[in-house]
C-alpha cells in the first residue's frame, strides 16, 4: 500500500500520484530583515510554489561557545564573531508568528526547519503543515525521534549521509508513523554536477517504497531539479533569493524569482507530459494513424477460393485500412471469400 503524506492545511497533498510539491526555501536569504522575508514569501507565491520555508535556530543550543566565539570576518559576514553573525540573521519567535500569519494571508503554506530542541518545541506550537529536518540533523537520531513523536508530517534532507544512515532515519520515523518524505540532497553550495547523482532517487524508491521521495537541490540552474521530477521526486525544494549577488553563501545556488517561476512552469509542463504508464493509441494520433498506418494488400488480383501465399501479399499505406502487417503470418494459408483486385486492402471479412 502506498501512503500519501497529507498536509493539514491549504488543501495540499504530497503523494506518489499527486502533483509535485514545490518548496521555496528562504533559509536566511532574508538577510535578517523581516520585510525582505515578506517580499520573498510574496515572490514564492507569485512563482507558483506550494510552500515557503525558513530556518529557526536558538544559536546557544545549536552551537558551542568555541564555535560562536570564533572570529568571522569575510565577504559574507554580518558580525565580527560567528555569534554576532548568526544573531543578525535570526528571527524571534514573535517574528516567526508574524511571518506565518503573513503567508496565510496571501495563501501560501509556511514551514520551517528547527535546528535544535527549543526551536523544535516552538515550531510544534505553530501547527505547521510539516516539520523539515535539515541535512545537518539527518544523523541526529534522538532529535529526529523527538520530531517523529509529535506525529506531524516530516520532510528530511539526507545530505552528507550514506545509505545506512538514511535507513536508520527511515526506521526511526517509521516506528511512529509513515507520514514523511526523504529528500536526496548534496550539501555543497553550489553542488558540483558530478556529485549530484540523481540516480539515488531510484535507489530511495527501491529501498523506501512506502514513503515519499524528493529532491533538495543546491545546484546552479533549474534543469537538474526538473530532471529529478522525471525520476520520481514528488517534493522539490530550492532556495529562493531576490538577487544572486547579495551577501551570503546561499545566494549563488538560489533561484531568483524569474528562475523559480520558470522551474515551477517546467515541472508542471513535465507532469502533464509524464501522464500515465499506459501505452495505447492516443486520440491525437488517430488522424495520423489513418494517414501513416500500413496494411496488407493484394500484390495482384486473386479469385474467390484462392489460398493466400506470401507472394500474394504486399504491405502498403492503403485506403481503407486493412489487416495490420503484424498479422501477416496469421493470414498466410487463408482462403479468400470473393474476388480481390490488385492493391486492394485485405480484411478479415474477406477471408475464411
Amino acid at each position: 500500500m502506498v501512503l500519501d503524506l497529507t498536509f493539514k492545511k491549504g488543501g495540499k497533498v504530497v503523494g506518489k500520484n499527486q502533483p509535485t510539491f514545490i518548496i521555496a526555501e528562504i533559509g536566511q536569504n532574508h538577510q535578517g530583515n523581516i520585510q525582505t522575508a515578506k517580499v520573498l514569501i510574496e515572490a514564492a507565491k507569485e512563482c507558483g510554489a506550494d510552500c515557503v520555508k525558513l530556518q529557526k535556530t536558538c544559536i546557544y543550543e545549536k552551537y558551542s561557545k568555541s564555535v560562536l566565539q570564533k572570529p568571522y570576518r569575510n565577504q559574507n559576514s554580518w558580525g565580527d564573531t560567528y555569534e554576532d553573525h548568526k544573531q543578525c540573521l535570526e528571527f524571534s519567535e514573535d517574528q516567526f508568528v508574524d511571518l506565518q500569519k503573513f503567508a496565510s494571508k496571501i495563501g501560501i503554506l509556511f514551514a520551517a526547519s528547527p535546528m535544535d530542541y527549543p526551536s523544535l518545541k516552538f515550531l510544534k506550537t505553530l501547527d505547521m503543515p510539516f516539520i523539515k529536518i535539515g541535512s545537518g540533523d539527518c544523523n541526529n537520531l534522538p532529535f529526529i525521534e523527538s520530531a517523529a513523536q509529535a506525529n506531524v508530517p516530516l520532510i528530511v534532507s539526507t545530505g552528507m549521509q550514506n545509505l545506512e544512515m538514511v535507513q536508520s532515519v527511515y526506521k526511526t520515523i517509521s516506528a511512529y508513523h509513515k507520514k514523511f518524505c526523504l529528500l536526496h540532497c548534496v550539501s555543497a553550495y553550489p553542488a558540483p554536477l558530478d556529485d549530484i547523482n540523481l540516480s539515488v532517487l531510484k535507489l530511495y524508491e527501491e529501498k523506501f517504497p512506502d514513503v515519499i521521495i524528493g529532491y533538495s537541490g543546491h545546484e546552479i540552474g533549474i534543469d537538474i531539479s526538473v530532471a529529478a521530477v522525471a525520476l520520481g521526486a514528488k517534493v522539490i525544494e530550492r532556495h529562493i533569493t531576490l538577487n544572486h549577488n547579495q551577501k551570503g553563501s546561499d545566494h549563488i545556488c538560489s533561484l531568483e524569482p524569474c528562475e523559480f517561476k520558470l522551474l515551477v512552469q517546467k515541472i508542471r509542463t513535465l507532469e502533464v507530459a509524464m501522464g500515465s504508464p499506459i501505452k495505447e493509441l492516443r486520440s491525437s494520433e488517430v488522424p495520423f494513424s489513418r494517414k501513416f498506418t500500413k496494411s496488407i494488400v493484394l500484390a495482384h488480383a486473386v479469385r474467390k477460393g484462392h489460398r493466400l501465399s506470401l507472394n500474394d501479399l504486399k504491405i502498403k499505406v492503403a485506403d481503407p485500412i486493412g489487416i495490420q502487417p503484424s498479422s501477416l503470418n496469421d493470414i498466410i494459408g487463408k482462403i479468400v471469400k470473393r474476388n480481390l483486385g490488385e492493391d486492394e486492402s485485405l480484411t478479415y471479412e474477406a477471408l475464411y
